[in-house]
C-alpha cells in the first residue's frame, strides 16, 4: 500500500509552503500508511482536534491562544491527549511563533512541528491534493493512455491488435500520450481514477515495426501529458471469421468497466479491416461528452423510430 514519510512530505512542499523544521527533528521517519489511515477514526489532516485527532494537526492563532489560554495542568491534560494519539505532525501556520510547550511535546512524543507562513485553510487546501496523490489506492494496467480531446481515454485489446499503432495515429492528430504498455492508475478520489506513467516508460511507444519511438522527441513536448484523469476504456476487439457481423450494431444499455470500485464507462470496437479507428475513438468521445450532457444518439433514434411505427398504425 502507498505510504510517504513525514519527512518526505515536508521535502515535496518545503518550497511551496516554505516550511521550516521547528523541532521533533527524529519524527521525520514516521509514516502516512494509506492502509492505516482508512482503518483509523482520525482525520488525515485539520485543525487541532482533541475528540478525533488528526494525523496532521495545523495550529493557527485561534488554536494557539487556546492552548496559551489554558492552565498549565488543563493543558498539559489536554497534550497528553495528543500523545495518545497517532500524530504524525503538527503544523504551526499563518507565521505564528510555536510556543515552548508545543515544541517540548513535538521533542517528546517524536513528531515533527512544523512552521509555515500561510493562513491555515490555504495551507491544508493545498496540502490535501498531494496527500491524495501520494496516499492513494493504485493498481497497473496493460494498454495505452492517452488525452483524446481533452477526456482521459484507455485503449485496451488482446496483444497485437493494434493498440500502439492507434495511439500513433490520435498523437499524430493532436492527442497527447500519457503512457503505454503500463497504465498506472491511482484512486485519488471516491470516484476519480489519475493514470500516470511509469518512469522508466516515460516518451516512449512501442511499435511494431519501428521499435521504441520517443514521442516527445518525434512530436514535442506538446504530444505528451504527465497524467490525466480516466473517463473511458475503448476496447479493441478482433472478431473471428464473420463475427464482426454479429456485434451489436445499436447498444441501448452503455458498458462500464469497475477499476478499484470506480465504475468507467466503456465502449468496444471491432477491429476490421478498412475502419478508421483514430475516427472512431475521437467520436466516441464525442459521443461520451454528449452523454454526460444528456443527449443520447441512439435512444433518440430509437424513441423517433417508434414514433414513426405509432403514427403509421394510427
Amino acid at each position: 500500500m502507498p505510504r510517504i514519510s513525514v519527512a518526505q512530505l515536508f521535502e515535496d512542499n518545503r518550497n511551496k509552503l516554505h516550511l521550516e523544521w521547528l523541532a521533533g527533528r527524529d519524527g521525520g521517519v514516521k509514516e502516512l500508511d494509506s492502509e492505516n489511515l482508512k482503518d483509523s477514526p482520525q482525520g488525515l489532516i485539520g485543525h487541532l482536534n482533541f475528540i478525533h485527532p488528526n494525523w496532521i494537526q495545523v495550529l493557527a492563532r485561534p488554536e494557539l491562544n487556546h492552548l496559551n489560554a489554558l492552565s498549565p495542568v488543563t493543558r498539559q491534560q489536554m497534550l497528553h491527549l495528543l500523545k495518545a494519539s497517532e500524530l504524525a505532525c503538527m503544523i504551526v501556520a499563518g507565521g505564528e511563533r510555536a510556543p515552548q510547550h508545543l515544541q517540548a511535546l513535538a521533542d517528546t512524543m517524536h513528531a515533527a512541528l512544523f512552521g509555515s507562513p500561510f493562513d491555515s485553510v490555504e495551507l491544508m487546501w493545498m496540502l490535501r491534493p498531494y496527500l491524495a496523490r501520494a496516499l492513494a489506492e493504485s493498481t497497473t494496467m496493460h494498454g495505452v493512455l492517452l488525452d483524446v480531446l481533452g477526456m482521459g481515454v484507455m485503449i485496451t485489446g488482446d496483444s497485437g491488435v493494434g493498440k500502439s499503432e492507434l495511439a500513433l495515429e490520435l498523437v499524430s492528430r493532436g492527442s497527447g500520450l500519457i503512457a503505454d504498455d503500463v497504465i498506472e492508475l491511482y484512486r485519488i478520489a471516491p470516484e476519480t481514477l489519475e493514470g500516470r506513467c511509469p518512469p522508466l516508460l516515460k516518451d516512449y511507444l512501442e511499435v511494431r515495426g519501428l521499435g521504441v519511438l520517443n514521442i516527445r522527441t518525434i512530436f514535442g513536448e506538446a504530444a505528451l501529458r504527465p497524467r490525466k484523469n480516466l473517463k473511458l476504456i475503448v476496447h479493441l476487439e478482433k472478431p473471428a471469421g464473420t463475427e464482426v457481423q454479429y456485434v451489436e450494431r445499436l447498444p441501448l444499455k452503455p458498458g462500464f468497466q469497475e477499476i478499484m470500485c470506480v465504475s468507467i464507462s466503456k465502449v468496444t470496437i471491432p477491429v476490421a479491416a478498412g475502419r478508421n479507428l483514430a475516427v472512431l475513438v475521437e467520436a466516441a468521445v464525442r459521443n461520451y461528452v454528449l452523454q454526460l450532457r444528456g443527449i443520447d444518439s441512439t435512444r433518440d433514434f430509437i424513441a423517433r423510430q417508434s414514433q414513426q411505427i405509432q403514427g403509421r398504425e394510427q
